[in-house]
């Protein structure tokens, strides 16, 4: 009865949020503020997918929106250059994966902790960004370009948004993956008890790189969303992200000790993220007021992470 309760937090949670923002402004509950929210949700829900299975590894990957900045300004680079959208896209990618894989190793063949290791890779991937767009934005140019970021960002498919979609697919993979593979019970035995793994034959290095190098991955497809919502990739891209990402994923009801936790949580936990972002917008509650709510917001979901790992 205890685990099911748990396992129910994130959602009356949820519910309960709606309850207070709905009763606070009645302009929440129309279609078009919904699908604001649910297109502002997608990019830090897809982050925080990626951050699951780190996080349930009892890893942490603070380098998230970095890699969505940098590879968003390497496929704007390609895509203005006359690169085609689908070869940029892939590129952009491959740039999530080498650097998630980059800081598997790091951590695995280094021994580096993962707080370190992420860290220096978000200080070297923004210096990079900064770099290689010179501290300005780079405008996407070429007809072909410009009309599939301006799908992605404002299409639908069934009256449902492109990147919601999107967002719904990548849950769908990752869900898979946890709950139907093998690698999946593999990632909850490392976060649960990496020893215990280890001796029961379980390679828990490779394990952990591809716990990083999917989160990298993922990044990089929120980078694509958010490249597409400006058609245009700034040098500041994904500052902060990684912080809405670790809520999102501890709100959902993963614990930050790894082993415990589901992908459904995430997605509850990105919808309150979310939701909250949008109250403070609607209620114009001015922007540092709202850097303090979600402060707040991190560490309330710290505190009950911990509270419910020393029950």
């Amino acid at each position: 009865m205890k685990a099911k309760l748990a396992k129910a937090k994130p959602f009356l949670g949820l519910v309960l949020i709606v309850i207070v923002v709905s009763i606070l402004s009645p302009n929440f509950f129309t279609k078009d503020n919904l699908l604001t929210v649910l297109r502002q949700t997608s990019i830090n829900a897809i982050i925080a997918a990626g951050m699951t299975f780190v996080i349930l590894t009892a890893g942490i990957d603070l380098s998230v929106g970095s890699i969505l900045g940098f590879s968003g300004a390497i496929c704007a680079y390609l895509l203005t250059n006359g690169t085609n959208v689908i070869l940029a896209f892939l590129a952009a990618v491959l740039v999530g994966a080498v650097f998630g894989l980059f800081n598997g190793v790091v951590i695995t063949k280094g021994k580096v902790q993962p707080f370190i290791a992420t860290l220096a890779t978000m200080i070297l991937l923004r210096g990079a960004t900064m770099v290689f767009t010179n501290g300005k934005p780079i405008a996407v140019k070429g007809e072909s370009a410009t009309n599939t970021l301006r799908y992605i960002a404002r299409g639908e498919i069934l009256g449902i948004p492109v990147a919601v979609v999107m967002m719904i697919v990548v849950f769908i993979i990752c869900y898979h993956i946890l709950h139907n593979t093998k690698y999946g019970r593999h990632v909850y035995a490392v976060g649960g008890n990496e020893q215990a793994a280890l001796l029961s034959g379980v390679n828990t290095d490779r394990v952990k790189m591809l716990a990083y190098m999917i989160s990298g991955i993922l990044a990089s497809i929120a980078g694509i969303i958010v490249l597409s919502r400006l058609s245009s990739a700034q040098p500041t891209a994904g500052d902060g992200y990684e912080l809405d990402a670790i809520a999102a994923v501890v709100l959902g009801g993963t614990s930050l000790a790894g082993g415990q936790g589901m992908i459904l949580g995430t997605v509850v936990g990105a919808m309150i993220i979310g939701i909250l972002n949008n109250a403070l917008n609607l209620l114009d509650v001015q922007s540092y007021y709202q850097m303090i709510v979600r402060a707040i917001v991190i560490l309330i979901a710290v505190l009950l992470d911990r509270k419910d790992k020393n029950k």
